[in-house]
């Protein structure tokens, strides 16, 4: 009998804690317009629970403070993204395919997600003067390097060729091709996603050192 009441009891825990990250969750997910559309340092606790439909007192319950609040978005959100870009490399069946693919998938998350993409930077900026943030967005930094490496990487495997540099540089050069990027879209440049895609593709194929 005690054995039977403690799986009971682990089954009503892990219920519980099932039922916190869902609650979380969708928190986050009520945040995130407000989030993104003003910004760290313009965004409280407060202000964000009167743009949503939850009080100022259940998101205390579910984030210590605003910190927890947005890195838990913006974990979130990147996650997905790795998520999305590893699908690519998976389904790629060409050099030509994976080039294409990815450049498409830049320029279609700089046209939709830009405000999400904008507090993302935001954050890092943040990390700079603000110790709390920095786990988290070294954490978050490196998902997205080792997730350009795969493309790059499998890019490289695909022509029979090897990579000319180091993960931390390919990550740094798409992702200021990214930022340079969203700087114009959010400036009202139109051709600011098709550039990009050009641009990604470009840098892709010198990257990598032809056998």
């Amino acid at each position: 009998m005690t054995q039977v009441a403690g799986k009971n009891q682990d089954r009503i825990s892990r219920r519980q804690v099932d039922k916190f990250g869902e609650r979380r969750a969708q928190l986050a997910a009520s945040a995130l317009r407000t989030l993104s559309e003003l910004g760290y340092a313009r965004t409280s606790l407060r202000e964000i629970a009167q743009n949503s439909e939850f009080s100022h007192g259940v998101l205390h319950y579910y984030f210590r403070d605003k910190v927890e609040l947005i890195t838990y978005c913006v974990r979130q959100y990147k996650a997905e993204c790795v998520t999305r870009y590893d699908r690519i490399v998976v389904t790629a069946g060409s050099a030509e395919e994976l080039k294409h693919g990815f450049g498409a998938a830049m320029a279609g998350t700089l046209r939709e997600d830009a405000t999400m993409h904008r507090l993302w930077y935001d954050l890092r900026n943040q990390s700079l003067f603000e110790a709390s943030f920095h786990a988290d967005v070294l954490e978050i930094d490196q998902s997205l390097e080792q997730m350009i490496w795969r493309i790059v990487s499998h890019y490289a495997e695909l022509v029979g060729s090897s990579v000319a540099v180091s993960p931390a540089v390919a990550y740094a050069m798409f992702d200021g091709l990214f930022q340079q990027a969203l700087l114009k879209h959010l400036t009202g440049h139109d051709s600011a996603s098709a550039d990009l895609q050009t641009s990604v593709g470009q840098v892709l194929e010198r990257l990598v050192t032809r056998a």
